[in-house]
């Protein structure tokens, strides 16, 4: 089941633990960002902007949504590396999957989801450059960060990824990347 990307003003209310007209006036004095539907002109929140409404307010998220992008797509063809990776990961609350080439990881990307991808510049099947080109155009993908890692620090960075870590990087770093690049969206 797909998670919900939509909220009516009562399942705001509920969340929040308020009266629906409270959510109402949130809405009409611009705090809450919504749009109406044609006909009775009932209010829709996006499950971002509701989310970022909270983080505003400094008010608690639920559950359901801070912990539903938290998909990392580990492209790393060093098996080794990439059960590091995902071990780290899942440690702090990620979910993971492993693709171990690009033509791998493109076919993860519709069926996984991801949130984040970390993506080694070294893949074999199809070069960085060109994951990194298909997630940025892909319809669908624009919300897919990319930390592209690579060992060589001189290595001219790929046009088009989200942020950069170099090898050997520790835990501590790799969960602190991951962590900054879902900071706009709903960590």
């Amino acid at each position: 089941m797909q998670a919900k990307q939509i909220l009516t003003t009562g399942e705001i209310a509920k969340y929040c633990g308020v009266n629906f007209r409270t959510v109402i006036r949130w809405i009409e004095r611009g705090r809450l960002k919504a749009y109406q539907l044609p006909g009775r002109g009932d209010n829709r929140v996006t499950v971002e902007d509701f989310v970022g409404f909270l983080k505003e307010n400094n008010m608690p998220i639920p559950e359901e949504f801070s912990t539903r992008d938290r998909r990392v797509l580990i492209v790393e063809s060093d098996s080794a590396l990439a059960r590091q990776v995902e071990a780290t990961l899942q440690t702090e609350g990620y979910e993971t999957t492993i693709a171990a080439d690009g033509f791998h990881a493109g076919s993860l990307l519709g069926t996984f989801k991801p949130s984040v991808m970390f993506l080694d510049l070294r893949i074999p099947g199809l070069s960085a450059n060109d994951v990194v080109n298909f997630v940025k155009k892909a319809s669908g993908m624009d919300r897919v960060k990319v930390l592209l890692v690579s060992a060589n620090a001189t290595e001219a960075p790929t046009p088009g990824a989200d942020s950069y870590l170099h090898l050997p990087f520790s835990s501590e770093e790799l969960v602190n990347k991951v962590n900054e690049l879902l900071e706009p969206s709903y960590a």
